[in-house]
């Protein structure tokens, strides 16, 4: 079982709705990481948003790490530079229990600021998000504590944005960002953003290595299982959840959109939850 590159063949594999979880996957090295990244455009993203690299001194020894095993310079940010994917790194504190965020190279961030983050433990990072300090802190902490190095995992998610652009920082309020969202033109106005994370520990610093690629389309672009797959998703978001991903002010027009598409007559698998 592999992740694939793109929003379609990332959907079937996100959680949809309902109770928090890690969804991983084990991955090869040559899964790991998009082998045709578009450095020209991550050139320009990271010249145009410089906070979007936070190092803290930590960094520098696991970023060194990263960038050789990758055959490239700079570090951390050369690291990410020359990929598609964002880079982060965790790692440890002296008598701290805790993973903790040392170092974030960042160019298409999905609604958050490094600068905002760096420093933070793994619960705080997550604080954010309806119901992982009930139902998944526990599990990711053991996970992070067993994680070997050699085995890499992946996972994805899926949001809806009112943009297409992949640096993704709303300021506005959902119902304003999607006030011109209508069933007509949903396909257009909504577009949907998946990332593709990976998971890996450094062989020599012990470091965590967390990468996050993104992959945006406007909605008609997808697969009609996979638009009726976000319409189910969309009214079973857990508890705050749906709230804090806007989902008010957009499902209605989703899941009216998704009704006005043909269908096969066969039966859809629901988003894994």
């Amino acid at each position: 079982m592999s992740l694939g590159f793109s929003v379609d063949s990332l959907l079937p594999r996100a959680r949809g709705g309902g109770q928090l979880r890690m969804g991983l996957v084990r991955l090869t090295e040559e899964q790991w990481l998009q082998s045709d990244p578009d450095l020209g455009s991550r050139r320009i993203a990271f010249a145009e948003w410089p906070e979007g690299v936070q190092l803290t001194p930590e960094a520098e020894e696991p970023g060194s790490e990263l960038a050789a095993m990758l055959g490239v310079d700079g570090g951390l940010a050369g690291a990410a530079l020359g990929s598609h994917e964002d880079m982060c790194l965790l790692t440890k504190r002296e008598k701290d229990d805790q993973y903790r965020l040392i170092g974030a190279a960042v160019a298409w961030p999905s609604d958050w600021r490094p600068a905002d983050k760096i420093g933070l433990p793994l619960r705080a990072l997550h604080a954010p998000i309806a119901g992982y300090e009930e139902q998944l802190a526990t599990g990711v902490d053991r996970f992070m504590e067993t994680l070997k190095p050699g085995t890499i995992y992946g996972r994805c998610n899926w949001f809806i944005a009112a943009t297409g652009d992949r640096r993704w920082l709303e300021q506005r309020p959902a119902v304003e960002a999607f006030a011109d969202v209508t069933p007509a033109n949903a396909g257009e106005t909504l577009f949907v953003r998946s990332e593709r994370q990976t998971l890996r520990r450094l062989p020599e610093t012990g470091a965590i290595l967390f990468t996050i690629g993104i992959y945006v389309e406007p909605l008609a672009a997808l697969s009609p299982d996979n638009i009726s797959r976000l319409a189910e998703a969309a009214k079973s978001l857990v508890a705050g959840e749906g709230d804090r991903r806007g989902a008010p002010a957009y499902a209605d027009a989703l899941v009216r959109y998704a009704d006005r598409l043909p269908h096969t007559g066969a039966t859809i698998p629901s988003l894994p939850t």
